[in-house]
């Protein structure tokens, strides 16, 4: 289970120290679903549901495609893709022989990276997996409409048997075509919203293509979501909420998340939109940042050690690495580093990031610890699921409704009405 360390948080803490009074209160109304956004609240019950419906069907399309396919492009944007690529990169970032090549598209709209992945794809085998609750978000359906059209050039009549829908349970545009052309489809449940989803088919399909164990992904989740109902101060996810927000009551309104993993990355960027979007209205919030350590201790690290004192920290470090690379020796010691022979890499990296850690605390920057026992399918899951409770328990505290996002929608309307869609105003 997920540990959290306050102890880089203390120093900042008032006397009476982090609310969790309030958090239980937050959890109660989480669970009970009595609070704002309570119909999107089907998360927390999402892993046990996928494996009683779902779960053995999304295995058995993984399976398919990697038995006929070299690659799987991966249709989709913010909730839709930044969970499947953040497990993917965290725990199999290099495919193995045999495991298809995953593409992320539909996140933008740009021509070169279009054209950049349709390069990289060449003459492979590919299957597409087009993941939209409607079907009508500009990027992801341009997109998709772009590889359909590959799809028929390459497969001709048979193209419809390498399209993989995961959308709406009974409506939306995505939803008719996938009936109408025969695609196999997977559902975006009704009470999950986006960045909530990734232990749906919405994030499981890709991984399972990718190589990675989704039912030890499916029962850690139901595990650790269960061990998360603890109504105690012991309970990790109200210890992170409550603190945020005790250091967000005192000004400290940016959290950088850093890891020393650089596999880490869009575990970073599925995290900054969990928070982001969850928090973030009502003229609230905390801004969400990621960096990636030690690589950005040279860049950004002065600015973090001595800036505008309105950063807190949260880390996230990994209790045992994959594998053990002792530093060697060299008779020359031209570089003065034989001082490190006998230590692993691994040890030298914790011992950095205890040193960091103790720098920015003295300079003013609080910092939480949140450890995970190991980078596998286990660890994973609970993190997801840690963040995911935590986060949905800091927005009650914070007096918003973390499920909805009604901000988003102002970008689109002006974007629609710049491009002349129909009954744009």
């Amino acid at each position: 289970m997920i540990k959290v360390d306050l102890s880089g948080a203390k120093p900042f803490f008032t006397t009476a120290g982090p609310d969790f009074a309030h958090a239980r209160l937050a959890h109660e109304t989480l669970s009970g679903g009595t609070g704002l956004g309570a119909d999107f609240t089907g998360w927390g019950s999402l892993p046990q549901r996928i494996k009683e419906k779902e779960l053995d069907r999304i295995v058995a399309a993984a399976e398919k495609i990697r038995g006929r396919s070299e690659a799987l492009v991966v249709i989709g944007i913010g909730g839709s893709y930044l969970g499947a690529r953040g497990a993917i990169e965290l725990l199999h970032p290099h495919p193995g022989k045999g495991d298809p090549k995953i593409f992320f598209v539909g996140n933008g709209l740009s021509a070169d990276a279009l054209s950049d992945t349709i390069a990289q794809l060449g003459d492979m085998e590919f299957d597409v997996n087009v993941i939209s609750k409607s079907g009508t978000t500009l990027e992801p359906a341009a997109a998709f409409r772009i590889f359909r059209e590959l799809l028929h050039r390459k497969y001709g009549a048979h193209a419809d048997e390498h399209i993989f829908a995961t959308t709406d349970a009974a409506r939306g545009v995505l939803k008719s075509l996938a009936v109408a052309n025969g695609w196999e489809s997977f559902v975006v449940p009704d009470d999950v919203g986006g960045r909530f989803s990734v232990l749906s088919a919405v994030g499981l399909l890709p991984m399972a293509v990718a190589g990675i164990d989704v039912r030890r992904v499916i029962d850690a989740a139901i595990a650790e979501l269960t061990g998360l109902d603890l109504r105690s101060p012991e309970n990790p996810a109200w210890q992170y909420a409550a603190a945020r927000q005790h250091l967000y009551g005192k000004n400290f309104d940016i959290e950088i998340l850093g890891c020393y993993e650089p596999s880490f990355r869009f575990m970073g960027e599925w995290w900054k939109q969990l928070f982001g979007e969850s928090e973030g209205k009502d003229g609230k919030g905390i801004f969400p940042a990621s960096v990636e350590y030690t690589a950005d201790l040279h860049s950004m690290g002065q600015f973090i050690q001595a800036g505008p004192r309105n950063l807190m920290e949260t880390i996230v470090r990994f209790k045992k690495s994959r594998t053990s690379f002792p530093f060697p020796f060299d008779e020359q010691n031209a570089d003065g580093l034989n001082y490190l022979v006998g230590k692993d890499m691994s040890e030298i990296s914790d011992t950095a990031a205890e040193a960091v850690k103790e720098a920015h605390v003295s300079g003013g920057v609080p910092n939480i610890v949140i450890e995970v026992p190991e980078r596998n399918e286990e660890g994973f899951a609970a993190l997801v699921c840690f963040f995911e409770v935590a986060c949905a328990i800091s927005g009650y505290m914070s007096g918003v409704n973390p499920f909805d996002q009604p901000g988003v929608e102002a970008y689109k309307k002006n974007m629609f009405r710049m491009l002349g869609k129909p009954g744009a105003v």
